[in-house]
């Protein structure tokens, strides 16, 4: 056990959410523009220490729960922080917010129902991707006063947030499809 939990992957994961506290304490002392630059390492790495679990062989139960506590772990800190510091535009982050409140009572249903996990979707990973990049950008559009950097925001934002809810469409179609079997 201890020794899955600090194989490679996994201490990427454990690094990341490390890392989260010190996004926290760049927002607090407004370095917006660094915090974007240092959720861009965060979103980063979360693609690394999956390739990494996968080309390695290091697959672990515990990275497959590291993992995905990371990634919501920094996109939840960044919205909330960003609501709080006006970097973020409050219908984005709600939009962002309420998506993932869903996803979570959906997935609470499915434990209560016996469904413990559903199959990853591309275009899930494609849309968190859409949403890091985008929330990065707004925070170094603030902090870095760079027009570029909302513009990119913007251009993934609106179309990562048009995947999260489809993608979470084709995930209640999936929970529902897994209750379905186990009930027979």
């Amino acid at each position: 056990m201890i020794r899955d939990l600090f194989n490679v992957p996994n201490t990427i994961s454990l690094i990341r959410l490390a890392l989260i506290p010190v996004f926290v304490w760049m927002v607090v002392e407004a370095n917006y523009g660094w915090a974007g630059v240092l959720l861009a390492v965060i979103g980063t790495t979360d693609w690394i220490d999956g390739f990494l679990a996968r080309k390695l062989n290091q697959v672990t139960e515990i990275g497959k729960f590291l993992d995905p506590l990371a990634d919501r772990l920094a996109v939840a800190v960044a919205l909330i922080a960003g609501l709080m510091t006006d970097v973020i535009p409050p219908w984005f982050a709600w939009a962002v917010i309420v998506r993932e409140g869903l996803i979570s009572l959906g997935a609470l249903y499915g434990w209560f129902n016996g469904v413990t996990k559903l199959d990853v979707r591309y275009l899930g990973k494609a849309a968190t991707l859409a949403i890091y990049v985008s929330v990065a950008a707004f925070y170094v559009g603030c902090g870095f006063t760079s027009d570029l950097a909302t513009a990119i925001a913007y251009a993934f934002g609106v179309p990562g947030l048009v995947m999260y809810y489809w993608v979470g469409a084709q995930y209640v179609g999936d929970m529902r499809a897994a209750i379905s079997i186990r009930k027979g």
